[in-house]
C-alpha cells in the first residue's frame, strides 16, 4: 500500500536528516562561528571608533539591542530540528516519486532504483543549483538582494529537475541503441540545459573584500557535504528498506 511506502519514506528521511545534522554540526558549525566572529568584528569597528570620538561627551553604556535574538545554542538545536523536519517532508516526497517511477523508469531492482533516484535528486536539486549559486556563510550577501537570490536559486532547482528528466527521457528514447550511445544521449540532454543556465542566468558575487577565501571554501564544502550525506542516507536507507520490505 502507498501509505506504508509513504511512512517508510518519512522515517528514512527523518534518519537521513539527523545524519545530515550531525555532519553539519561537526563540519559546518565551526565555520559559522568563525564567520559570525568576523561579522561582529566588522560591525564593532565603526562603533568603537564612534565611541572613542564621543568618550568625553557621554558615559559608556551597553547596547543590548545588538545582541542576537536567538543564542548559538538555540541555533544549533534549530539546525537539528530543521533538518529533521526537512527529512520528514523530503522523505515523504521521495517515497511518492519512488512509487511513481517503480516499474516504469530506471533499474528493475528496487534497492538499485532507490539509490539511483536519490542520486538523481541530489544532482537536480542540490548539485546543479550549487554550481551556479553556492552557499555563503554569515556576513556574505546583501539583505536587499535576498528576493532576487531566492528566485534565481529556485529557478536553478527547476532547471536541474527538468535537466535530469530530459536526461532520463533521452536515455530511454535511445534504449534500442548501443549502451555508450544511450549514456551519451542522456548526458547531452542533461548538460545542455545546465550549461545554458550557467551562461544566461546572472551571476551573484557579494563576497566582501578581504573575506577569508579558505573560510568561504570550507563553508561551501561543508554545505554541499551536508546535502550529500542527506541524500546518501536517503538512498541507502530506502534501498535497505526496499530490500527487506513486504510487498506494497
Amino acid at each position: 500500500m502507498i501509505t506504508k511506502l509513504l511512512v517508510r519514506g518519512m522515517l528514512v528521511g527523518l534518519l537521513a536528516g539527523l545524519l545530515a545534522a550531525v555532519f553539519a554540526y561537526t563540519a559546518g558549525e565551526p565555520r559559522i562561528d568563525r564567520a559570525i566572529a568576523l561579522e561582529e568584528a566588522a560591525a564593532a569597528a565603526p562603533q568603537s571608533a564612534q565611541a572613542h570620538s564621543h568618550e568625553a561627551a557621554e558615559p559608556a553604556h551597553s547596547h543590548d539591542e545588538g545582541e542576537a535574538l536567538v543564542s548559538r545554542d538555540g541555533q544549533r538545536f534549530g539546525l537539528f530540528l530543521a533538518l529533521a523536519l526537512y527529512g520528514l517532508a523530503v522523505g515523504g516526497l521521495f517515497a511518492l516519486a519512488y512509487a511513481a517511477v517503480r516499474g516504469r523508469v530506471g533499474p528493475r531492482s528496487e534497492p538499485v532504483l532507490a539509490v539511483a533516484l536519490a542520486a538523481a535528486a541530489f544532482v537536480a536539486i542540490v548539485l546543479v543549483p550549487f554550481l551556479k549559486y553556492p552557499a555563503n556563510p554569515p556576513a556574505v550577501g546583501d539583505p536587499e538582494t535576498i528576493n532576487q537570490r531566492t528566485v534565481l536559486y529556485l529557478t536553478t532547482v527547476v532547471i536541474g529537475i527538468l535537466a535530469v528528466g530530459a536526461g532520463v527521457a533521452a536515455h530511454r528514447y535511445a534504449s534500442s541503441s548501443e549502451p555508450w550511445l544511450r549514456w551519451l544521449a542522456g548526458g547531452a540532454a542533461l548538460l545542455v540545459p545546465v550549461a545554458a543556465a550557467w551562461i544566461f542566468l546572472p551571476g551573484i558575487s557579494e563576497v566582501p573584500e578581504g573575506f577569508p577565501a579558505d573560510l568561504l571554501w570550507d563553508f561551501r564544502v561543508a554545505s554541499l557535504g551536508t546535502q550529500a550525506v542527506f541524500w546518501l542516507g536517503v538512498g541507502a536507507l530506502f534501498a535497505f528498506a526496499a530490500r527487506r520490505r513486504s510487498p506494497v
